[in-house]
């Protein structure tokens, strides 16, 4: 039936490749996709723990977690659960016992874009959880709903078998056949920027190492042709 199928399993890529992400920010590997491949500021992390792992995708309506069950019975050991929800925040999708179960199925962590409880769990359990809010209602288990299907979550298109990266600065979406490139250029980038901050930033005065602004700064805004005053007088 339409909109209410599930898909029992996909190609996923090989524990190596997902691991080659392992330790680089979520900003370097941002950096290196042109900057629109992070889902929106809206969908934050709730505990510290780093997330990575492979994509296990839910379609819901809102408020309704049938589905977000069924894909925790389905989902393997390095899966993320990534449920879009509609943005929905006056209903849970998840709460602890949900996370518990989860965690004795090995998976790392879920994505969801709307809201979850039960958050003084999330401070000692071993899974990371990613969402747009939270709020004690809690869910409805009627459907429909499908799983493993591409879905949309944080203004991003998620499909089963991508390769997902949060920190505490918000998450990444990565296309499988793109990820060996990519986690090359991205752990060269890292250890550039690291090489950089052991050394002095290049700077034109008036400002000084306390205050570091990188030349091609004033290149651009030379090149922009900004105009410099001396005073600010007030409106004319």
């Amino acid at each position: 039936m339409i909109n209410n199928r599930i898909y029992r399993t996909f190609d996923r890529p090989s524990r190596d490749i997902v691991l080659a992400f392992k330790g680089i920010p979520v900003a370097n590997i941002a950096d290196e996709m042109n900057r629109i491949a992070c889902m929106d500021a809206g969908i934050r992390p709730y505990n510290r723990r780093p997330l990575l792992g492979v994509a296990f995708t839910v379609k819901s309506v809102a408020n309704d977690n049938l589905m977000f069950h069924k894909a925790i019975s389905m989902a393997q050991p390095g899966d993320i659960i990534v449920i879009n929800g509609e943005g929905s925040l006056s209903h849970s999708m998840c709460g602890e016992f949900m996370y518990r179960a989860a965690i004795a199925r090995g998976i790392e962590g879920f994505i969801v874009d709307g809201a979850v409880r039960d958050l003084d769990a999330l401070e000692t359990l071993d899974l990371s959880v990613y969402a747009r809010g939270a709020q004690p209602n809690g869910p409805y288990k009627n459907g429909p709903g499908e799983i493993n299907v591409h879905v949309c979550v944080g203004g991003q298109v998620v499909e089963p078998g991508d390769i997902i990266v949060g920190d505490l600065d918000g998450v990444v979406v990565i296309k499988k056949d793109d990820a060996p490139e990519l986690a090359a250029r991205a752990r060269r980038k890292l250890e550039e920027e690291r090489a950089s901050l052991d050394r002095p930033v290049p700077v034109r005065p008036p400002y000084g190492y306390l205050e570091p602004v990188p030349c091609y700064i004033d290149d651009i805004i030379e090149r922009n042709g900004v105009e410099f005053f001396d005073r600010w007088e007030g409106r004319k």
